[in-house]
């Protein structure tokens, strides 16, 4: 059996392969209630009967200010939820997991919409709102951010623990955390965008602190069977910003808190950051997070081909693999694969048997 599809037990969860769906924003709430509707249910159902493992659904918020635009999704209230219920119900009819990333935008929240998009944020008299994040220092082009007070801080602990119940009612049967590409946990972690001089801010521990509160009190509410994840970017790709270093550690202070499962990425802090790209261009952070940590992760980034994924996980580099532009080309990516490693076809759904080729006889 390929390392790719191989099952994987988490807490209670046990996930039938190592093809997994990142988060991938779709922008597409255009009643911008923060309700998930039928275009959510066929993009990320579509990538279930595909024969992914894990579909996490896109950054959703946990409070109106928390989300990217006005277009996205929610989940600060029970109607969300009963939306997102709806969803959950057909990613596990098709043998899926599914997750939910509870994000908040910080400074990066209130922006136009794809495809709206116009540069800057959206003002506040065309539907825009104020920002929040560690400290009052703008995102490259962006509306300068308030520097949330200690009440405002816990308030958006409160958010994250108030969605994670949601998150369970509506049967996710896993949640991550966002802390990633320049959005509001990872504005705390990073000294570009925390400047503060109280507990929030200053040293690694007092930056790290908000995302082990949130950890906490996510842990708290979704019990000790549901897997918690944790979305990392790895490294700012700039001198005296955040870095894999600090990844790794605050990845081992996460999991002694009660997170499970670390899915690295990088960048999104410093809009003029170089990154070097190419296949597979952010895999070796997640190694090294893996390895220095000793905790498991996911690696993402330019990963396109079945047989570098399967190199990948069965040489323990990485422990799944998330796949977003390439299953958002080919939501039956993961169907692909196992014909052309010669894994376990047996995921194909019923109605589609017909079209299912043997394996290693034929194209594709």
């Amino acid at each position: 059996m390929p390392g790719l599809f191989t099952p994987i037990t988490i807490r209670g969860l046990t996930i039938r392969n190592r093809i997994w769906v990142p988060p991938l924003c779709q922008y597409s709430v255009t009643a911008r209630d923060g309700v998930p509707h039928d275009w959510h249910l066929v993009h990320l159902g579509a990538m279930a009967a595909g024969g992914a493992g894990l579909v996490i659904a896109e950054a959703t918020a946990v409070s109106p200010q928390g989300r990217i635009s006005d277009h996205d999704t929610g989940i600060w209230n029970d109607e969300q939820a009963a939306a997102w219920a709806r969803i959950t119900r057909f990613l596990r009819s098709q043998g899926a997991a599914s997750g939910l990333q509870l994000a908040h935008a910080g400074r990066k929240a209130s922006i136009w919409p794809e495809p709206m998009r116009r540069p800057g944020s959206q003002p506040l008299d065309e539907g825009g709102w104020p920002t929040v994040s560690a400290s009052a220092i703008a995102f490259d082009g962006y509306r300068e951010p308030l520097a949330l007070d200690e009440d405002g801080i816990l308030g958006v602990v409160e958010d994250f623990r108030l969605a994670a119940r949601r998150a369970v009612g509506a049967g996710f049967d896993v949640v991550e955390v966002h802390a990633a590409h320049g959005y509001l946990v990872h504005q705390f972690l990073s000294p570009l965008s925390n400047v503060r001089s109280d507990r929030w801010g200053g040293s690694l521990e007092n930056r790290a602190r908000l995302l082990l509160e949130i950890v906490r009190a996510v842990r708290a509410e979704i019990g000790e069977r549901m897997p918690l994840f944790v979305r990392f970017s790895a490294t700012d790709w700039t001198p005296g910003g955040w870095d894999e270093v600090q990844t790794a550690t605050v990845a081992g202070w996460t999991e002694d808190v009660g997170a499970d499962f670390f899915d690295v990425s990088t960048g999104g802090l410093v809009a003029s950051a170089e990154i070097p790209l190419g296949p597979g261009y952010q895999a070796h952070f997640a190694e090294y997070v893996g390895e220095r940590s000793d905790v498991p992760v996911s690696a993402v980034g330019r990963i396109t081909n079945a047989r570098h994924a399967d190199d990948l996980v069965s040489s323990g580099r990485a422990d799944a693999i998330m796949f977003g532009k390439a299953m958002m080309r080919d939501p039956h990516f993961a169907m692909r694969a196992a014909h052309e490693l010669g894994a376990d076809t047996s995921m194909w759904p019923r109605q589609y048997l017909r079209a299912r080729p043997e394996v290693n006889d034929g194209e594709w």
